[in-house]
């Protein structure tokens, strides 16, 4: 796997998968939706959304309204006005140009920044490039593909020691046989 170079990582308008739709909710063409936020009902801010289905088939969709269900976030999409079409959205991920996003604080990261960045440990070890990260319910873990793939907590400072955008590395803490 090739790494992005840092222009390509930082692109404005490279698209994010910031939620899902997950099918009709009642029979008025809302659709329940699943949302990568924090908040999650944030979503709504970065309109518009590009809307991608599972054929890989894109649509630009303005003005969606969103809204708190009981178990979780409601959408009602423009030009959605009934079940079936709310339903036939199943699977359809919403996606947002990288330039939507505010600046992450200080020593915080967008996931989709680190994907591309190679990771070495402090002995100098190369164990590939960040291919993912992902949340197991405890923390936040690294996915390193190299020669083999490593799944490393994404805990700092105990085994994340930097991310440095411009070498392009994320040093870790982390035994190279592990």
């Amino acid at each position: 796997m090739n790494a992005p170079d840092a222009g390509q990582r930082k692109n404005p308008e490279r698209m994010i998968p910031m939620g899902r739709l997950h099918g009709a909710f009642g029979v008025r063409g809302e659709v329940k939706l699943e949302s990568y936020a924090d908040p999650l009902r944030a979503i709504a801010r970065y309109q518009p959304w590009t809307l991608r289905d599972a054929r890989g088939n894109e649509r630009l969709c303005e003005g969606a309204k969103v809204r708190e269900g009981v178990k979780g976030l409601i959408a009602i999409l423009p030009d959605v006005e009934d079940r079936d079409a709310a339903d036939a959205l199943r699977g359809t991920e919403i996606l947002v140009p990288r330039s939507a996003l505010p600046p992450p604080a200080p020593g915080e990261y967008y996931w989709i920044d680190l994907e591309g960045l190679r990771v070495v440990n402090l002995d100098g070890a190369d164990f590939g490039v960040v291919s993912h990260l992902f949340n197991n319910g405890a923390n936040d873990v690294l996915v390193a593909q190299g020669e083999r793939e490593r799944m490393i907590p994404f805990v700092q400072p105990a085994y994340v020691h930097g991310v440095d955008f411009d070498a392009g590395v994320v040093t870790v803490d982390w035994d190279a046989d592990f």
